[in-house]
């Protein structure tokens, strides 16, 4: 795995995060509009519960989920933290933090950091070499 590979995990388990907050919400969204249907007709007794019991159930089951990816996030940001720590120039280390643990987009960075955005990816190239030094 490459440096950038390395410090690029936590932004896809971040993303996954995210799209689990999203499904929670959409299965809200479906729970809240189910409606009842009234009808003299008899019940299948081997149907199996409800739309919005099986809705709590999938709500449940990826809020579970959710909680191991956010754990799992913690920790992978805790060691990403630590290898940039472990980096000797404190301005490259600005840099791989803004860009690995805040997720900001190379132009905001740039501007934050007062570079040009050429600079910006020389440096970014830099600060790798040093990660790839550390991890090896």
């Amino acid at each position: 795995m490459t440096a950038k590979e390395y410090l690029s995990q936590a932004r896809t388990l971040d993303m996954r995060i995210k799209s689990k907050l999203q499904q929670i919400e959409s299965l809200n969204e479906l729970a809240t509009s189910c409606t009842v249907v009234y009808s003299d007709m008899p019940r299948n007794p081997n149907r199996g519960g409800s739309k919005i019991e099986r809705a709590v159930l999938k709500i449940i089951e990826v809020e579970e989920s959710l909680k191991h990816d956010v754990e799992d996030l913690v920790e992978l940001k805790k060691e990403i933290m630590a290898t940039i720590r472990a980096v000797s120039d404190v301005e490259l280390q600005t840099l791989l933090e803004k860009r690995y643990l805040c997720f900001m987009p190379w132009e905001k960075i740039a501007v934050d950091m007062g570079y040009e955005l050429r600079w910006l990816y020389r440096l970014h190239h830099r600060a790798l070499d040093a990660v790839s030094e550390i991890s090896h």
